[in-house]
């Protein structure tokens, strides 16, 4: 559909990752009786949810199949879907983005349902703005085993937002899907500030829980732990007004009482350091020093936990 036929009615999904978010995007599109495609290159994580289903746990309970799974994007035309959501870590982007271009066609619609800052950015410099979307979630997740997802909390509403203004009517069409499936999801047009809300929280938090391999609860009851989350997060704030990003007045607050409510939760990037993965340091702590250099601010407490996170990354490879 074009934006001058506004009525786009998605039925046919992809979802390129099956980590705990890509599961959860599935089993809830899938529960709504949507087509859905599950796509991961392990076998072993992906494969289930075809055949004994996906199970959440938690803070929602479900367990669903999906219509079907594969192990390549580049299987993913055969399926002709409406929407892509990619669920995966913001690294693997540009690997993902060569593969998506060789079979993109006009009226598809590609959704960053993604940790960190720009990675939107990166989807649309392959294909432009027109079909490319961000979300932002407010869950907790983890994996237990393959295709089997705990769900510490969700707090929604989530979000999402179009580039290109011409496609809003797209967005607002997979927000009601989603909503409608379970997971309540409204259209927005101030995406950026709440992508920088989320990433300010995740870089406080992710890094120093990678670093220490405490929970979120042990590290915000800590005094020493949580003073460096609390430096880290006061930095990142003062980077983010100095690039002209809103806030709002009471963002510190409400930030530090969303993190100390989350429980007894390891965070995705903890997650990735014991599973041996490399993780999403750049698009989180990496992109407050970058626009950090823009505004001339300085980031010692992000350019420090990235560096702590590269090191480790650098010592946790996979054995051969």
């Amino acid at each position: 559909m074009t934006s001058e036929n506004p009525g786009f009615s998605p039925k046919r999904f992809a979802i390129i990752g099956a980590g705990p978010v890509g599961c959860i995007v599935g089993a809830f599109l899938s529960k709504g009786g949507y087509d859905v495609t599950l796509c991961d290159v392990i076998h072993e994580l992906v494969d289930p949810a075809a055949t004994t289903g996906i199970t959440i746990e938690g803070a929602e309970q479900l367990h669903q199949k999906v219509t079907r799974t594969c192990h390549s994007v580049d299987e993913l035309p055969q399926y002709k879907p409406d929407v892509i959501f990619i669920t995966v870590k913001a690294n693997a982007l540009p690997l993902i983005m060569s593969a998506i271009e060789e079979f993109y066609k006009e009226g598809m619609y590609v959704i960053s349902w993604q940790n960190g800052i720009d990675t939107e950015l990166e989807v649309s410099k392959v294909l432009g703005d027109k079909p490319v979307m961000r979300g932002v979630v407010n869950w907790g997740c983890g994996l237990k085993g393959p295709c089997h997802v705990v769900m510490p909390f969700h707090h929604p509403p989530h979000y999402l937002q179009e580039l290109a203004p011409e496609s809003a009517h797209a967005a607002k069409a997979v927000a009601k899907v989603l909503t409608e499936c379970g997971l309540p999801t409204e259209h927005t047009d101030k995406i950026v500030p709440m992508v920088w809300q989320k990433s300010i929280m995740n870089s406080c938090m992710n890094p120093v829980c990678a670093v220490t391999g405490l929970t979120m609860a042990q590290a915000t009851t800590d005094p020493i732990v949580f003073g460096l989350v609390d430096a880290l997060m006061k930095e990142c704030i003062q980077v983010a007004r100095a690039n002209d990003i809103f806030l709002g007045w009471d963002y510190y607050p409400k930030a530090v009482k969303y993190m100390k409510s989350a429980g007894n939760h390891k965070p995705s990037m903890l997650m990735d350091i014991e599973n041996k993965r490399r993780t999403e340091i750049d698009y989180m702590n990496g992109k407050f020093i970058e626009y950090g250099i823009q505004a001339g601010i300085p980031t010692p407490y992000n350019s420090t936990l990235q560096s702590l996170v590269k090191g480790l990354e650098s010592t946790l490879r996979p054995s051969k």
